[in-house]
């Protein structure tokens, strides 16, 4: 079994494969370095289990008409309250043909399926949101996936940001749930940092999803870094892992 983030600089796209080969899917964000769809059709693969919309925003879906037209989607996963009017009524015209294919999935991906499809050998995911109208910013709407792969536990965060992490924090199982590599909120962004979070958490690395540094609210890697246990990485103890600087991330799970 394995867990790769793809370095596709500000968006997110990060990947997870089962023990009987089934592909789940996080985002479908893409840049000039690398686009999921290529990527993933390189690797053989041909069909997406389970498709994973952590945030209802560009960097998050840019890839997804490509994905649509290459690959057999069986499920959609998203942030289930709210629906396709109510999602186009947040959006700034023009609409993008990326999100104009998520609103399609949003009204015919609704089918029930069976449990082995949701979750096959050596996968477990447990999602949680906000409520739409509760909060009616997509950031603050992203959907908080953690994903087990065997013994090892992952925090996808979407771009939640610190009143959207607050609310969820009041869920007891949030607050319980085991978390060995955090993937920090907004692509690492200041918005998406919550110190409260890490009451509840002591990760080994947190990881960011970005490119090139242009803003201040960028450089947070030494704050992250206050929260992580660390590990030994490429020959040396770090606590903070970035595309940008990492590349793609693979962890490589019995």
């Amino acid at each position: 079994m394995k867990f790769k983030i793809l370095n596709v600089e500000h968006g997110f796209a990060a990947y997870a494969v089962a023990r009987d080969g089934s592909v789940f899917l996080f985002d479908c964000g893409y840049s000039s370095i690398c686009r999921p769809s290529r990527y993933l059709g390189a690797q053989g693969i041909k069909v997406i289990r389970r498709l994973f919309v952590t945030n209802y925003d560009e960097d998050h879906i840019a890839d997804l008409p490509m994905l649509r037209r290459y690959f057999k989607i069986e499920m959609l996963t998203r942030n289930s309250s709210i629906n396709s009017a109510q999602l186009l009524k947040l959006k700034t015209p023009p609409i993008s043909q990326a999100m104009d294919e998520l609103l399609a999935m949003n009204d015919s991906y609704t089918g029930l399926v069976s449990s082995d499809q949701l979750e096959p050998p050596g996968i477990r995911v447990q999602t949680f949101h906000n409520n739409y109208p509760s909060f009616t910013d997509t950031n603050n709407l992203s959907l908080l996936n953690f994903l087990h792969v065997g013994d090892v536990s992952f925090l996808l965060p979407g771009d939640l940001e610190r009143p959207g992490w607050l609310e969820l924090l009041k869920n007891s199982q949030v607050r319980t749930l085991r978390v060995n590599i955090f993937v920090a909120s907004h692509h690492g962004r200041e918005s998406g940092y919550c110190k409260e979070v890490f009451n509840y958490c002591s990760p080994q690395f947190v990881v960011m999803s970005d490119g090139p540094v242009q803003y201040d609210t960028q450089k947070m890697a030494g704050i992250y870094g206050q929260h992580a246990i660390g590990g030994w990485f490429k020959g040396q103890i770090r606590k903070v892992l970035t595309t940008r600087n990492d590349g793609n991330l693979l962890w490589q799970i019995n």
